[in-house]
């Protein structure tokens, strides 16, 4: 599957969308981009007078990057408009901020895709290729 088709597959849209580019994905994992816009409203209460990317915005972000974009490839043509995505369990360890206006970049490892549960390990890069989190996230795909 094309990474264009992948993207077209997502099941968010803006202000809910945290996948800018998708730079490589293959059946162990996939490699993406996104960069946080200033202006979200996320930003105006976190914090007041010092903005910071909230870890359950980078959590999402790492999500829809690292697992859900590569589902999708695993899934393949299988994946229709009565497909359900939905995360099971997340462990991240949050290292360093996420500002506004910064450009990250995601890398997942797929521990296990069986009975169409993915499990991955994802890290997230700022970029001065720090890493800012790093973890495990699982989610399942049921296709109808």
């Amino acid at each position: 599957m094309e990474v264009s088709e992948i993207l077209k597959k997502l099941p968010y849209s803006a202000p809910f969308l945290f996948v800018d580019e998708l730079l490589h994905v293959d059946e162990n994992g996939a490699t993406g981009t996104f960069t946080f816009n200033e202006n979200s409203d996320f930003y105006k209460g976190h914090f007041k007078e010092n903005p910071v990317t909230p870890g359950v915005i980078l959590t999402e972000t790492m999500a829809q990057i690292g697992v859900v974009c590569l589902g999708i490839f695993l899934v393949g043509n299988e994946l229709n408009s009565e497909s359900q995505i939905g995360l099971t369990s997340t462990e991240i360890e949050f290292l360093k901020p996420v500002f506004p206006g910064e450009k990250v970049t995601v890398i997942s490892e797929k521990i296990y895709f069986r009975f169409n549960k993915l499990k991955c390990r994802v890290k997230m890069l700022n970029e001065n290729s720090e890493i800012v989190c790093e973890g495990t996230i699982a989610g399942i795909i049921k296709v109808k």
